[in-house]
């Protein structure tokens, strides 16, 4: 349930009605809006039989949360919560564009690729140390290795990074270097693991899994959030497509404005992975921003042919230079704001 504060109450009369939840064995979370507090009480409502938290001092009224997902819930949280990382605002008005290679292959490649994204109004750079591949067979990452070159492409363009942490015993190495976590698809319901990203105040994004539904969804990020972790991304990728002969999965754009009536948390797109071919990543991705999307996440790297994973659904760094020129005109149409690229950087 949320108790929803009146406009004007004190510090005092949240910390007293804080303290009588707590008392009654609720969790207590708060939400601090423009005009109100709402507290957020986790627990078991019997114990409120003949209680009635109306007539305390500064309480407007008390309002049971419908969902199963309550602190992830727009009723707990009618504000949109805008997520930093790495001094980029997720969930504003600008539209944030995540892009860089799938994995980390070489210093190189990586510079390369973070510069050129820059250059096209990139605001976070991705790119993959550690890779979950469907074979054993297949390239799986350069560990930490990986992690030190993204950390010096940070240092180098000032582009915060998010990467990939698998394991929950890897992620006080991962947060030695990244800005952000990405739980993946095939880690959505990795129940330790979000405990242990919810216990950190590091950014979290979340991909949907491929076989999961939205409340599904959502329940993954409350575990991160009842962590304390309020600092959450959530990232539609596709579900299983009925005909993969053409797409690799079929990216659910429904989910955009579904997620955000339901939830606080920005959401954004990842075409890359949504639809497995480079040649749909510019569609799906001004249909994205087109549906509310907050932003997209979007895999590059400088010679797609030769690259180590998902080279079929990469874009080249002059097809990404395209791509922005085409989403900055659906943003702006759309009443969302634009990152401005210094020439210093287009040049």
């Amino acid at each position: 349930m949320i108790v929803v504060m009146r406009p004007g109450a004190s510090e005092e009369d949240v910390a007293r009605v804080s303290e009588r939840l707590v008392a009654l064995g609720f969790g207590v979370h708060l939400s601090r809006g423009t005009e109100r507090t709402v507290i957020g009480a986790i627990g078991d409502k019997t114990v409120l039989n003949g209680v009635d938290l109306e007539v305390m001092e500064g309480v407007e009224r008390v309002v049971p949360i419908r969902q199963p997902f309550k602190l992830v819930s727009r009723e707990f949280h009618p504000e949109s919560t805008v997520v930093d990382v790495g001094g980029v605002p997720v969930g504003g008005p600008e539209v944030v564009v995540i892009a860089g290679p799938c994995s980390v292959e070489g210093r190189d490649q990586l510079l390369a690729t973070a510069r050129a994204c820059q250059a096209s109004g990139a605001r976070i750079l991705r790119g993959g140390a550690y890779k979950p591949r469907t074979s054993p067979y297949d390239f799986r990452g350069m560990g930490e290795e990986g992690l030190r070159l993204l950390a010096e492409a940070r240092e180098v363009t000032g582009l915060p990074v998010v990467t990939e942490v698998m394991r929950p015993d890897n992620v006080e190495l991962v947060a030695r270097y990244a800005d952000c976590f990405q739980i993946g698809a095939r880690n959505m319901q990795n129940f330790e693991l979000l405990r242990e990203v919810g216990a950190t105040r590091r950014p979290v994004l979340l991909k949907r899994g491929s076989g999961c539904t939205i409340q599904e969804w959502l329940m993954a990020a409350e575990y991160v959030l009842a962590g304390g972790n309020r600092q959450v991304i959530l990232c539609e990728r596709g579900i299983r497509a009925i005909d993969s002969q053409f797409t690799r999965y079929t990216l659910d754009l429904n989910a955009v404005p579904v997620a955000k009536e339901l939830s606080h948390l920005p959401v954004i797109v990842d075409p890359s992975h949504g639809t497995g071919r480079a040649n749909l990543v510019a569609p799906m991705s001004r249909a994205a921003i087109a549906a509310g999307a907050d932003g997209l996440i979007v895999e590059v790297h400088p010679n797609p042919a030769e690259a180590l994973s998902d080279g079929a659904q990469t874009l080249h760094c002059e097809a990404f230079g395209r791509l922005m020129d085409e989403v900055r005109a659906v943003a702006v149409a759309v009443g969302r704001q634009w990152p401005r690229v210094p020439a210093a950087l287009r040049a």
